[in-house]
C-alpha cells in the first residue's frame, strides 16, 4: 500500500518546521496501521502543491495494490488531489462522509494506462484521498480503507467489531454527525465504563495516544447521559 503526503505545508519529521509548516506524522502513523493489518507499506516523497509533480507521485502510488494519499482533499485552494484525479478521469464512488473527524474522505478507482501501468497494460486502481489532519487520517483509515486492505487479501467481507459500554460521564455535541471520539475504556465484563479524553480536535495527537479506544456516537444525539450504554471502537 503506498503511501502519499500532500502539502506545501509538510515537511519531515526530522526538519525543524518553519512558522507555516507541520511535521508529517500521518505517514507514519499510517505505515504503522498498514503493518499491522498485515500489508506493506510504501511511502512515497511529499507532494507539493503543483500538479504536474502531484500526479507523478499519484501515478507512481498507483503502482501499488492500494493508495493512501493524505491532505488535499478539503475544498481549499491548493487543494489538488481531487482536481488531478478528474484529470486522470478517475471513478470517484464517494467524496465524503457524514463522520466526524474525516468528513472529507474521497474514495475511487482510476484505470491505468498500459503505458505507465507496471504490469504492462490497462489495471483498475484503487486509491483513498483521508484527511490531513492527523486523527481523522487514522479513524478515516479504520473505517475505510482497512476493509479495503482485507478484501483486496482475499478476506471475506465482515462488519466492523465494536463493543458497549457504560459511559462514564455524560456527553453533549451537535446533532448531526456520526463522531468518532478518543476515548478511555476501563473496567471489565458487566462494570466496564468508558469516558471521553479531553482533546483540542482532529490535530490533537497527544488526546489519541492517551485513548485507548474510539466511543462511537450516534449522529442524532446531542446528549447522553452518564451510566447509558454506547458503541465502543477498540483501537
Amino acid at each position: 500500500m503506498a503511501i502519499l503526503t500532500t502539502g506545501d505545508e509538510i515537511v519531515q519529521i526530522d526538519a525543524e518546521p518553519g512558522p507555516a509548516q507541520i511535521r508529517n506524522s500521518n505517514s507514519y502513523s499510517l505505515a504503522a496501521q498498514i503493518h499491522q493489518a498485515g500489508a506493506e507499506p510504501i511511502l512515497l516523497p511529499i507532494a507539493p502543491d503543483e500538479p504536474r509533480r502531484l500526479r507523478q507521485l499519484i501515478e507512481e502510488g498507483l503502482q501499488s495494490d492500494l493508495l493512501l494519499m493524505t491532505g488535499g482533499v478539503s475544498m481549499g485552494r491548493y487543494d489538488l488531489v481531487e482536481q488531478v484525479l478528474t484529470e486522470m478521469h478517475a471513478e470517484f464512488f464517494f467524496t465524503g462522509a457524514k463522520i466526524q473527524p474525516g468528513r472529507p474522505v474521497v474514495f475511487g478507482r482510476v484505470t491505468l494506462d498500459a503505458k505507465i501501468c507496471a504490469e504492462g497494460e490497462k489495471a483498475q486502481k484503487y486509491f483513498f484521498g483521508l484527511p490531513g489532519n492527523p486523527i481523522s487520517t487514522m479513524v478515516t483509515f479504520e473505517l475505510f480503507a482497512r476493509p479495503l486492505l482485507e478484501a483486496l487479501a482475499g478476506v471475506s467481507p465482515r462488519p466492523l467489531n465494536f463493543l458497549h459500554s457504560r459511559l462514564k460521564s455524560e456527553i453533549h455535541v451537535k446533532a448531526g454527525l456520526r463522531r468518532f471520539l478518543p476515548g478511555i475504556l476501563s473496567g471489565q465484563y458487566e462494570d466496564s465504563q468508558v469516558e471521553l479524553v479531553p482533546w483540542q480536535g482532529s490535530g490533537d495527537i497527544a488526546a489519541r495516544s492517551r485513548s485507548n479506544c474510539l466511543v462511537v456516537i450516534p449522529p442524532d444525539k446531542e446528549h447522553i447521559a452518564a451510566g447509558e450504554w454506547i458503541a465502543v471502537m477498540l483501537r
